[in-house]
């Protein structure tokens, strides 16, 4: 089973497996055999990509995704992540339910078998995007990707190793408390009620409270604890603002909402680079200037050169990224017509092409 661009199926194809929408309902069988009410239906429910029977994939039609999910970098990036997952887990269980403590130098390890497995630092966020992870392992998932994209980050942001590697403990062990948390409360799908998110705001307090007598870095125990501290102040669980936050705290505010945007979940499609960085301008004034304009226009130049589906449908190629507007590149179309989207606000970009 292959998937293509929902724009380059033809009638006559067959789907080759269910297709659901983002709240779970089936919308289209597999064995469908497309036509034009189909790839209609596809488009009102924003249907990006579709699988189709393998003899109906070309090298023309394959989505990005599919290219990059079919690429020997990928499969290998895969299987280390999978070898690393559950050794991982077990570290963290182990110590959180069993006072089993982890040697830092193992934990580090572990983020390195992954690493060693892809050969650029740019690869990985393709490679995240497209990996697909069990609801039940949210919480190790999300601690591991945002390990990775610590590393890319840092890089971006031109740190010392040795400050990288402080900030890739700090994102292992950054969400350590939400293991204390009922798996139901985690995995919720739902809107949370009051009540609910209260409960999930004590496992900044719940991880501080784990670590506090370990041998952990002063740093590592800060961001735990206040990683969800906002820099304008509107953050938990102290309403610290600006320089009160700790640095590695800053830098893992914006690694975590990131990660939590670019991860799909049974409920929503995982948002594309732009939405992100779209919500990430929006919402500027919560997170650390200084770090987060480097970060999104790293980020969006890593676009640059993309074919991606206007929300018009149109397919474009992203030629130029803007400086006031970083989510709003300039663009241009199969048939040579540049958009600026910065100036044409009706439009954006919905997904890869």
């Amino acid at each position: 089973m292959k998937e293509i661009a929902r724009m380059a199926l033809k009638p006559g194809m067959i789907i080759s497996a269910d297709i659901y929408n983002y709240q779970g309902k089936l919308i289209i069988p597999e064995g469908t055999q497309v036509n034009s009410n189909i790839i209609s239906k596809l488009t009102r429910h924003s249907v990006m990509s579709v699988p189709v029977k393998d003899e109906d994939v070309t090298e023309d039609n394959a989505t990005y995704s599919e290219k990059i999910r079919s690429s020997k970098g990928f499969a290998s990036f895969q299987a280390a992540y999978h070898s690393v997952l559950p050794v991982y887990r077990k570290m963290m269980k182990d110590f959180v339910f069993n006072g089993i403590l982890f040697k830092t130098e193992k934990l580090m390890g572990l983020y390195d078998q992954i690493f060693e497995s892809f050969s650029s630092h740019e690869s990985l966020l393709d490679y995240l995007y497209n990996m697909s992870f069990q609801e039940n392992d949210i919480t190790y998932t999300h601690s591991l990707n945002s390990a990775l994209i610590a590393g890319l980050f840092a890089s971006w942001l031109s740190i010392s190793e040795e400050k990288s590697r402080l900030l890739i403990q700090c994102a292992l062990l950054h969400d350590i408390g939400k293991l204390k948390l009922p798996d139901s409360l985690i995995m919720k799908t739902g809107k949370l009620t009051d009540l609910e998110f209260e409960k999930i705001k004590t496992h900044t307090l719940l991880g501080f409270g784990l670590l506090q007598n370990v041998d952990v870095d002063d740093h590592v125990l800060k961001t735990v604890l206040m990683h969800h501290e906002r820099y304008d102040g509107t953050g938990y669980p102290s309403k610290l603002h600006d320089k009160q936050i700790d640095i590695y705290a800053r830098y893992m505010a914006i690694i975590d909402a990131y990660e939590a945007m670019t991860s799909a979940k049974s409920y929503r499609q995982a948002k594309n680079p732009f939405e992100v960085i779209e919500i990430f301008e929006k919402d500027a004034f919560k997170y650390d200037p200084e770090l987060l304009r480097t970060i999104l226009y790293r980020l969006a130049n890593h676009m640059v050169g993309f074919n991606v589906l206007l929300s018009n449908d149109e397919v474009a190629e992203v030629i130029m990224i803007s400086q006031k507007e970083i989510s709003r590149p300039l663009t241009r179309t199969k048939n040579g017509t540049f958009i600026d989207l910065s100036s044409h606000k009706n439009l954006s970009v919905k997904g890869f092409y």
